[in-house]
């Protein structure tokens, strides 16, 4: 008897497929058996998943006892095409965004510090996925001490502000963490060698865009003196969530390189991400590291300015939604 599987279960193992911590693997397989269809074709599904949920929990539980590893929770290893790290006062939305496009197992509450540990999740955009990363709030009172090495893992800086509340006191609070650990250009900086792998590309979520007027993020824009995108969203009606996913992406400066063996039809379903301007012997180190060094040819299809199936040289460099057949001596 077939499973029958449901999007809802395809879509829990998608997000097993794609976690990086061990409790979002722990919260997807849970999922996937909440979600499975309960018949006799699925029983084998059934006991494997719980296998896995058993065999994790034991795991999880018997860690400790092995000499007193310690684990620092504040290092998110980056997933996917990316990663977001969302920076926030109490109740800005930070943790009512994850909900909304991750299947993370986060708590959206309405009162303050619900988040205590950072919270990565897996946000699907066409065929990829973008890690976004919940983060404990800040005040100008107290950060916590681990929260600078998370940002600094990170690719790009969201600052998420609640247009409902203060917004500008908001910003101030974020803005002054950030240039303090210079993980943010200041407008009044001059450029500086040793600051240069510092900073990152930052930008603004407008959160709550549903309740506040529209001159009130105009007056915000007008007032912060910084050179940010901001982009408005409303989680309660999905206003502006598909394009916070579009541009997420583009800022990250990512490529969509698919696969090819020869002879067969390219795999369309799960492209690599490579940094723009990666080139065919790049994509061959990402692929596997030995056999990069045997790369003897490669051809190209769906590329500018080339022929479908012409030969391309190690140094061509890639563009998105590229199909690249690589040949190895």
């Amino acid at each position: 008897m077939p499973a029958n599987l449901t999007p809802e279960y395809k879509k829990a193992q998608d997000w097993y497929r794609s976690a990086s911590t061990d409790q979002e693997k722990l919260a997807a397989l849970e999922e996937m058996l909440r979600t499975i269809p309960k018949h006799k074709g699925s029983e084998g599904l059934q006991a494997d998943i719980k296998h896995k949920i058993s065999k994790m929990k034991a795991t999880a539980e018997t860690e400790p006892k092995k000499g007193g590893k310690h684990t620092d929770i504040f290092h998110i290893p980056r997933s996917g095409a990316g990663q977001i790290v969302l920076l926030g006062a109490p109740n800005c939305g930070k943790s009512s965004i994850l909900a909304a496009l991750t299947n993370a197992p986060v708590n959206v509450a309405s009162y303050p510090f619900a988040t205590d540990r950072p919270v990565p999740g897996m946000a699907a955009y066409q065929d990829i996925h973008i890690q976004l990363v919940d983060t404990p709030p800040i005040t100008a009172e107290f950060a916590p001490p681990g929260l600078v090495n998370t940002l600094r893992g990170a690719d790009i800086i969201a600052i998420v502000i609640d247009i409902a509340a203060d917004a500008l006191e908001q910003m101030d609070v974020c803005t002054k963490y950030l240039d303090s650990h210079r993980l943010l250009p200041s407008p009044n900086d001059q450029p500086h060698a040793d600051r240069v792998h510092l900073t990152r590309p930052a930008f603004v979520i407008v959160s709550k865009s549903d309740l506040a007027p529209t001159d009130t993020i105009k007056t915000l824009k007008e007032t912060i003196n910084r050179p940010l995108e901001y982009i408005q969203i409303s989680t309660k009606t999905g206003l502006g969530l598909e394009l916070l996913l579009q541009r997420c992406f583009q800022m990250l400066n990512v490529v969509r390189v698919y696969a090819k063996k020869p002879g067969l039809q390219p795999d369309m379903t799960e492209p690599f991400t490579l940094p723009a301007g990666a080139t065919v012997i790049d994509l061959a180190f990402h692929i596997h590291r030995q056999l990069a060094e045997h790369l003897k040819s490669a051809r190209a299809w769906n590329a500018p300015g080339i022929h479908d199936g012409q030969n391309v040289p190690r140094d061509h460099i890639l563009s998105d939604r590229e199909i690249i057949e690589l040949h190895f001596g």
